[in-house]
């Protein structure tokens, strides 16, 4: 009977001892979670009020160019300098949206690392 009873002990003993490391297992997996998520919400946020500060001054900037071309040019070729600018203006844009494309597709896979740890923790889970 004493085995019997020290026998019990250690088998609640052990699946205390697993319930621990599943719960830190789970822990872990959720902090680099919040991790990743802040990581990606602060780079975001960065990223907005960057674009809007940029797209802000450039779109004054580009107003002030066109209107200070147009007025050097108004006697001589006034259409032409509209035309060159607007050109301009144009390429400019499509050469924007090829580095916003090529931005897109080179962007971190969202929750790579929680993922990574995901698949690693199955692997070993498998092994055993």
């Amino acid at each position: 009977m004493p085995d019997d009873a020290g026998h019990a002990e250690g088998l609640l003993e052990s699946l205390r001892n697993l319930a621990k490391t599943f719960v830190a297992l789970v822990q872990t997996r959720i902090e680099i979670f919040a991790s990743e998520i802040d990581e990606e919400r602060a780079r975001l946020a960065k990223i907005a009020v960057l674009a809007v500060i940029a797209a802000f001054c450039l779109g004054l900037a580009v107003v002030l160019l066109v209107l200070l071309v147009v007025v050097v040019f108004w006697d001589t070729n006034r259409l032409l300098a509209i035309g060159v600018i607007s050109a301009v203006f144009a390429l400019g844009s499509f050469v924007a949206l090829l580095g916003l494309r090529s931005v897109i597709r080179q962007r971190p896979k969202f929750l790579a690392a929680t993922l990574a740890e995901l698949r690693k923790d199955a692997k070993e889970l498998d092994r055993k």
